[in-house]
């Protein structure tokens, strides 16, 4: 296994983690806009207009704090990301959470095992796969996942396998 190899697969990888985060970027603020309005909506019956633009200030924040963090880990040398995307991505949840606080919402009912994976969701907006967040991401993530274990796959096979 030559280093040509090594080094197509790891330009595949940087080339994939950038299509991945420049895609949650652009999907996080709607995802959050979107958590917000349908929770407040069910809890009062509608969004107050202060409440919508509280909702739309998060999602920016959420995509911001989760593009840059999500950059550093996608960038990194493929044995140096030491998390997986969602593990960041679910940073986005309390900037909705926050602002469904302010507006006075309640908890929500969650599965047993919701709350035994993430007892802090207490709206229980946590995504559990890329899909949950926005269709689009489905597919690049898979993609990123698959592009991640060849580079890992050439760099670490022993020769002749």
């Amino acid at each position: 296994m030559g280093d040509e190899t090594t080094g197509g697969s790891d330009a595949a990888l940087a080339a994939a983690g950038v299509e991945l985060v420049d895609a949650v970027v652009a999907a996080v603020p709607s995802w959050i806009e979107r958590s917000v309005r349908h929770l407040v909506t069910a809890w009062s019956g509608a969004v107050a207009p202060a409440v919508a633009d509280q909702a739309r200030e998060a999602g920016i924040a959420a995509a911001a704090e989760v593009g840059a963090s999500l950059r550093q880990l996608l960038s990194a040398d493929v044995d140096q990301q030491w998390t997986n995307p969602m593990s960041i991505i679910r940073r986005a949840v309390p900037h909705a959470a926050a602002v469904l606080e302010r507006a006075g919402v309640g908890a929500v009912e969650r599965s047993v095992g919701d709350e035994a994976d993430f007892p802090d969701d207490v709206y229980g907006l946590m995504p559990r796969t890329f899909a949950d967040v926005d269709p689009s991401l489905h597919e690049l993530g898979i993609r990123w996942g698959a592009v991640k274990a060849r580079a890992h796959l050439d760099r670490h096979r022993p020769s002749g396998r």
